[in-house]
């Protein structure tokens, strides 16, 4: 499901519990996060409590936000990685499920860097989701 017009709503309540109706009228578990970038107000949270997860390419808690990635490579750090986490009202703060980590390279560009942390996101997002939901 793709409901990501905030726009088309009077309020962020009102935009989640469009949501909520139909995640609950289509019997949906878990909400699965990737690129969303947006905070998950209370009535989402409280509805899916502990079953919202979220992928990260930082090893929260650094690098919390936007362009996590190029936070990492600006930094001078020779580690970064990604995370997988619960989903809370913060931003990336929720308790930490699994990280990975990625070198950071002396001549690494920051397009490589971002190749590398896809290829560890996209193995570690459905190990983790396979994992946690049974």
């Amino acid at each position: 499901m793709h409901i990501n017009e905030l726009k088309n709503f009077d309020s962020k309540a009102d935009y989640e519990r469009k949501i909520i109706e139909w995640l609950t009228a289509e019997k949906v578990e878990w909400i699965v996060l990737a690129g969303y970038m947006k905070l998950i107000g209370d009535h989402i949270l409280n509805a899916y409590d502990r079953r919202i997860l979220n992928i990260h390419p930082s090893l929260l808690p650094k690098f919390k936000g936007k362009d996590a990635i190029g936070q990492a490579f600006d930094s001078g750090e020779t580690v970064t990685g990604t995370t997988v986490h619960y989903v809370d009202s913060g931003m990336d703060t929720g308790e930490i499920i699994e990280q990975r980590s990625c070198k950071i390279y002396p001549d690494d560009t920051k397009e490589q860097l971002e190749e590398r942390i896809k290829e560890i996101e996209h193995q570690l997002y459905p190990e983790v989701i396979a994992k946690i939901i049974q």
